[in-house]
């Protein structure tokens, strides 16, 4: 990505101030380049980035999704407090700022989208502004997903003089989106415009089409409870236009620490309270284990003993699947009836004197979260074979479940690798799959276990949001929520953000308008689509 942003600023001086005697040119703000200068494949790296930016760190997905879906966990004691939100369903002092933090990136992101199309139409560049559908799509689609309802038909055209957008219903939002997915997926061409400055797929336009599709087959499956036929139809429209074929496909968005790119999850991860109070949960090494997952070594660790070496990012603790031990979700460190030194299962603390970590025995995430060059995963070749095999089961697509879910593992655990740390051979990996083929005793049966799957492979790539939103369509994995004193969720796992305290007294008639039509603005108000358990 480095050579991309240092290519944006050169190029901007370059275009700037190459003139001729012309006065308008001559007299042009050199920092400044109007769009008959400007090639807007250049806005294509910063807006990648910022949809990496969007889908972690401290928008929403660490501090509130990851624990929700009871990924991750952590006692929220001491410097940390601010997990309360997520572990616990309680209002921490930045809780209403991170409401919005989703929002607010995602729509800046998706102006940049904006701007990016309305150059690259100007200038008939039709596979660029193509990629740009898609992605816009792809923010929108998950903001929607988040909040519900949003603008759609209106939001970005700030331009055009509306400045107060009106919220479109999560349903029309969302044919609207597959609409134009369908429009850009199919407007791409091999024989146009080259795509430039491509941080994911380095202007491949067959690798764009793929990751179209099966961004559509990831909507579609998003229906089967509100709509099965429509989910159907735009399953198998998706699967006609061509998913991904293999994890070369997997679109992924590269981090640069050096220019101030860096993995946003990494960015939190390494504060020192998070470096201490960030655990796996005990759902997820209870499910690893029970599976013998090969993951398991390369995600967690139990760090070594004290408070200085747990709350170093940088010191290595112990991968030994055996030792592992996941933090059960819901407990504190405050002395009461939820000190997770109550447990039955406690390990018990490390260290000692004034280098005593209360909590240093259980497994924490591995350097490979830590490390901030390590690539974002927006949509991989493993989820999208697992989607396959859940539509497969319901009948909405052709092909064999079985057959989709092996794929689905062998990708989910060989593609550990692409964060740079260690990785798992292709024969273990197919040796893994093959010992734990898909439960076809019953339709229920098959979809636990692929769902499962889902939540453990979109977890273990740092991507919660994805994990939470397909837990809501699925109803699997089966979670227990924490009723901790105090949440602002009844004690039920969160289903929604509500919309940021920044749209009122900005856009209040059209938030309103939305709040009536889903009939509440609160965590647990239901999506559209949203009834998966």
């Amino acid at each position: 990505m480095r050579k991309y942003i240092g290519f944006f600023l050169a190029s901007c001086l370059l275009l700037a101030t190459s003139c001729d005697e012309r006065f308008q040119e001559v007299n042009t703000d050199p920092n400044r380049p109007g769009p008959e200068v400007f090639d807007p494949n250049l806005l294509l790296p910063t807006a990648s980035f910022g949809y990496g930016d969007l889908i972690t760190g401290y928008t929403g997905a660490i501090l509130f999704q990851s624990m929700w879906i009871q990924a991750f966990a952590s006692t929220s004691t001491g410097g940390a407090n601010y997990y309360s939100n997520g572990d616990k369903y309680v209002i921490s002092g930045s809780t209403i700022s991170y409401i919005q933090n989703a929002w607010i990136t995602g729509f800046q992101t998706a102006s940049r989208i904006n701007q990016l199309q309305r150059l690259a139409q100007s200038r008939e560049l039709t596979n660029l502004n193509a990629v740009g559908g898609i992605f816009r799509v792809n923010i929108l689609s998950f903001l929607a997903d988040i909040y519900g309802d949003i603008p759609f038909s209106e939001a970005l055209r700030a331009e055009e003089g509306i400045m107060q957008p009106r919220y479109d219903s999560q349903a029309d939002a969302y044919i609207g989106m597959l609409t134009m997915l369908e429009e850009s997926v199919n407007a791409l061409n091999p024989a146009g415009d080259p795509i430039r400055n491509d941080i994911i797929y380095g202007g491949d336009i067959e690798k764009w089409r793929r990751f179209g599709n099966s961004l559509m087959l990831k909507m579609a499956l998003r229906l089967v409870d509100v709509d099965p036929t429509l989910a159907q139809t735009w399953s198998q429209r998706a699967i006609a236009g061509g998913v991904f074929e293999s994890a070369d496909d997997d679109a992924l968005v590269p981090s640069d620490e050096a220019n101030g790119y860096a993995n946003s999850s990494a960015n939190a991860l390494n504060v020192p309270d998070d470096t201490y109070e960030v655990r796996w949960s005990k759902v997820m090494i209870d499910y690893l284990r029970a599976n013998n997952d090969p993951r398991l070594p390369i995600v967690a660790e139990v760090p070594p003993a004290g408070l200085a070496a747990n709350r170093n990012g940088v010191v290595v603790g112990n991968n030994d699947p055996a030792i592992q031990i996941g933090l059960p979700n819901g407990f504190d460190m405050a002395g009461g009836q939820f000190d997770i030194t109550n447990h039955p299962d406690f390990p018990g603390a490390t260290g000692s004197g004034s280098d005593v970590a209360l909590i240093g025995a259980y497994s924490r995430p591995t350097f490979i979260y830590r490390d901030r060059e390590a690539p974002v995963f927006i949509l991989t070749y493993a989820e999208t074979q697992l989607l396959l095999a859940d539509a497969a089961v319901r009948g909405l697509v052709p092909g064999s479940a079985a057959d989709y879910y092996r794929n689905g593992v062998e990708a989910a655990i060989t593609s550990m690798g692409k964060f740079g740390g260690p990785s798992v051979s292709a024969s273990v990996a197919a040796n893994h799959a093959m010992t734990n083929t898909l439960d076809i005793s019953s339709t229920e049966a098959s979809l636990r276990m692929i769902n499962e799957q889902i939540w453990a492979t979109t977890s273990l790539f740092a991507n919660f949001v994805e994990a939470w939103n397909n837990w809501k369509r699925s109803g699997y994995p089966e979670l227990t929520p924490v009723n901790f004193p105090g949440n602002f969720s009844s004690g039920q796992i969160p289903r929604r953000q509500p919309f940021p305290a920044s749209e009122t007294g900005v856009n209040d008639e059209a938030r309103n308008s939305a709040v009536a039509r889903m009939g509440g603005d609160t965590w647990l108000t239901r999506k559209w689509w949203d009834g998966g358990n």
